[in-house]
């Protein structure tokens, strides 16, 4: 039988409580931890030692007993606390598929882990498990570190140096792209073959697209203007031309020739506008794109002169990217 809406509600509720008291808890125990770890750290110096037996010597006795003498088993409940939290935090962004891969877990949480290591000097090491009490405090949201000064201190100097070695790494690859254009033997070549006729029938059908759309919106932006140049052609020629000059000179000539001025010239106007109204027609994308395939090995061709000077826009964009990189803008974010 299935589960109601309401029952995963209280499941989930549920859920969230334990895993609040089991954050809690690990909180607890880690700062208990780490300040048996300083306190017994400073039990062993001997004028602090010293001084602790003067001061309350029957606690003395009862640390030195109790806790200093069995410090290596108490810290070894500790460490197996800490082992059982991560299996768990593991079992569940298992679980819960957080990372990648099943086995990301113990990299993503390496301070708990190496917190958990309890061999001699790497008890030092167990203060990293600041960082993952740091991190549960923020996220039960008890704590904003990112409201912290020394958090915008860290965050600041963090973004720098991030910035510094990436900046670094892209000029490295920049120059080694720029002595790899080169020592290359014919780029342009290359690019031509490699890059640009694998793809020619699209390029060819793009630039024929583009064409036509720029000649149907140029046309549209400036029909009147277009026609009446149209129209002053058309009489201007047939103002110079011998035969309408003599036709002039004739009875009735005058209106001849203005009714011949103006079939004319709507004659132009009319094969120009059917023209740019045939630019989208199966006929004209076909004549377009044979004009264009048997041009284009032409525009192609590559001969020394083609190759320099396509090595040098390339080397001259890339020394434009190196400068936009090498531009610490950091400065600009923090002055």
């Amino acid at each position: 039988m299935s589960r109601t809406p309401p029952d995963r509600d209280r499941a989930s509720a549920f859920s969230e409580r334990m895993h609040l008291v089991w954050d809690l808890l690990i909180i607890v125990l880690v700062v208990a931890n780490l300040t048996l770890l300083l306190f017994d750290a400073l039990f062993a110096l001997t004028p602090l030692n010293d001084a602790f037996a003067a001061i309350a010597p029957g606690l003395h006795g009862a640390y030195d007993r109790h806790i200093h003498d069995n410090f290596i088993a108490i810290d070894l409940v500790f460490v197996a606390i800490f082992v059982l939290d991560v299996l768990l935090g593991w079992a569940a962004a298992i679980v819960e598929r957080r990372y990648h891969r099943w086995f990301f877990y113990p990299f993503v949480h390496w301070y708990d882990v190496l917190g958990c290591i309890p061999v001699g000097g790497f008890r030092l090491l167990r203060i990293l498990r600041v960082i993952s009490l740091l991190h549960r405090l923020q996220r039960l949201g008890l704590i904003d570190i990112r409201q912290w000064r020394l958090y915008g201190v860290y965050a600041k100097y963090y973004d720098i140096l991030l910035e510094e070695l990436s900046d670094r790494i892209a000029l490295r690859q920049l120059v080694s792209i720029q002595e790899q254009v080169r020592s290359s033997d014919s780029l342009s070549q290359r690019i031509a073959d490699e890059v640009i006729m694998p793809r020619k029938q699209e390029l060819i059908h793009e630039i024929c697209r583009r064409l036509e759309d720029m000649a149907d919106s140029a046309y549209r932006a400036n029909r009147d203007d277009l026609m009446r140049f149209i129209s002053a052609l058309v009489r201007r020629t047939l103002a110079e031309s011998p035969e309408i000059k003599r036709l002039r000179r004739l009875p009735l000539g005058g209106q001849v020739a203005s009714a011949l001025d103006e079939a004319l010239s709507d004659i132009a106007q009319r094969l120009v506008h059917e023209a740019i109204e045939g630019l989208h027609s199966p006929e004209f994308d076909s004549l377009v794109e044979h004009l264009a395939d048997s041009s284009f090995d032409a525009w192609l061709r590559v001969d020394a002169h083609t190759d320099r000077v396509t090595e040098q826009v390339l080397l001259d964009t890339l020394e434009l990217l190196k400068e936009q990189v090498a531009r610490q803008r950091w400065k600009q974010r923090y002055d």
